[in-house]
C-alpha cells in the first residue's frame, strides 16, 4: 500500500525541469518496439503518459542527411520523449538538438543499454564505468536544447561496481532534470529479481524526480515498487509485451484507485490484429516481418495460444496473419458461447 504523503505526492503532475506531465506512469523505450505504431496503441489507454522512442544512435544520425524512421514522432503523441545514445558529447549534443526539431518534449540519454554492440562501443550502460564521460555528456546537451535532458540507467556495471549513487548525483549536478533507474547492473542483463532498494537509496539523495524501472509486469507491481522505493513514478518495459494495456491500466489505478478489468483474450487478438494492419501500412513488407514478434507476445494464455504462436511467427504477408488472427478470434467466440 501507498503511504498518505506517497499517495499525494503521486496525484501532482510530474514535473520534470520545466516540462510537465500529467501522469506518474511512463511507456520505456524499447529497441525494435515503441515506434509510432506501438506507442500509438498504448497511448490509446494512457493518453497522459510519457512515450520514448526507440533509441538513436546521434553518431548515426551525424552522418546522415535524413532521419531515421525509429526517430519520427506524431505531432499530436505528446509528451513524447526522443532517446538517444553514443559516448561522443558534440554528438550527442547535435542529436539532441535534431530531436527537439523533430518534436521532442524531453531528450533521454541511454546509460543502461547492455547489449554487447552498444556497451564496446561506448555507450549504453559502459558509461557507468566511466562517469566523467557521462557527465560531459549531459553538460553538453544540456547546453545544446532548451528542453530537459533526463537520464536512464541501472545500479551498476556488474555485483561488485554498483556505483548508481556516486553516478546518479553526477547526473544530477551535470544537469539532469530527472533519472530512470532500472533496478539490475548490466551484468544481469534481465535475469534475476530487480533490487528496488538501490532506487530507494538513489530517491533518498536526489531532489529531481527518480522514475522506477524492472519487473514492472501488473498494476499490483507497479504500487509495491512505488511503496517501496518512494519514487516518483514508474517506467513499464517488458510488462508491455504484447500488452499495451499495462500503462493505462497502472495509470488508471494510480488516479482513480479502481482496477481496470484485464482485455480478454478476444480483445488482446483483436489488439494484435490492429497492430500488424497498422505495421504494414507503416512500413509494407518489413512491418509485417516486424509484426511476428509482437503477434507472438499477443498470443498467450488461451486455449490453442502456443498453436497459434508458432504460425504467427512464420508469417510472410499481412493477408496471412489476420486470417490466422480472424480464425482464432472465431474458434474463441465458439468456446466462450
Amino acid at each position: 500500500m501507498l503511504s498518505p504523503d506517497l499517495k499525494s505526492r503521486l496525484s501532482q503532475p510530474l514535473k520534470i525541469g520545466s516540462f510537465e506531465v500529467k501522469s506518474r506512469v511512463l511507456q520505456s523505450p524499447l529497441s525494435g518496439v515503441t515506434d509510432l505504431v506501438f506507442r500509438r496503441l498504448v497511448r490509446r489507454y494512457a493518453p497522459d503518459s510519457m512515450m520514448y522512442t526507440e533509441m538513436v544512435n546521434a553518431t548515426g544520425l551525424h552522418y546522415v542527411k535524413q532521419l531515421p524512421k525509429i526517430m519520427e514522432v506524431d505531432p499530436n503523441e505528446r509528451p513524447i520523449s526522443i532517446q538517444l545514445f553514443d559516448c561522443r558529447p558534440d554528438f550527442l549534443a547535435e542529436a539532441a538538438v535534431k530531436a527537439v526539431v523533430e518534436g521532442a518534449d524531453t531528450v533521454d540519454i541511454n546509460m543502461g543499454c547492455p547489449v554487447n554492440k552498444i556497451t564496446k562501443n561506448g555507450g549504453g550502460s559502459s558509461l557507468l564505468r566511466q562517469p566523467e564521460v557521462a557527465e560531459a555528456i549531459v553538460r553538453e546537451v544540456v547546453k545544446s536544447v532548451n528542453v530537459p535532458v533526463t537520464v536512464k540507467t541501472r545500479i551498476g556495471w556488474s555485483d561488485k561496481e554498483i556505483t548508481i549513487l556516486e553516478f546518479a548525483k553526477r547526473m544530477e549536478d551535470a544537469g539532469a532534470k530527472m533519472i530512470t533507474v532500472h533496478g539490475r547492473t548490466r551484468a544481469q542483463g534481465y535475469n534475476g529479481n530487480a533490487r528496488w532498494e538501490w532506487i530507494a537509496k538513489v530517491k533518498q539523495i536526489l531532489s529531481i524526480p527518480v522514475i522506477a524501472n524492472g519487473d514492472i509486469f501488473s498494476v499490483a507491481a507497479a504500487v509495491k515498487c512505488l511503496a517501496e522505493t518512494g519514487a516518483d513514478g514508474v517506467m513499464c518495459s517488458r510488462g508491455t509485451l504484447g500488452y499495451p494495456f499495462l500503462v493505462g491500466e497502472v495509470d488508471h489505478f494510480l488516479k482513480t484507485g479502481e482496477l481496470l478489468p484485464s482485455p480478454t483474450p478476444t480483445q488482446r487478438l483483436e489488439c494484435a490484429r490492429e497492430h500488424l494492419y497498422a505495421l504494414w501500412e507503416y512500413k509494407g513488407d518489413r512491418g509485417v516481418r516486424q509484426a511476428r514478434k509482437h503477434l507472438t507476445w499477443y498470443a498467450k494464455d488461451f486455449m490453442g495460444a502456443a498453436d497459434l504462436r508458432g504460425k504467427l511467427s512464420t508469417i510472410e504477408t499481412v493477408q496471412q496473419g489476420l486470417d490466422l488472427i480472424d480464425q482464432a478470434i472465431e474458434r474463441l467466440k465458439i468456446v466462450t458461447n
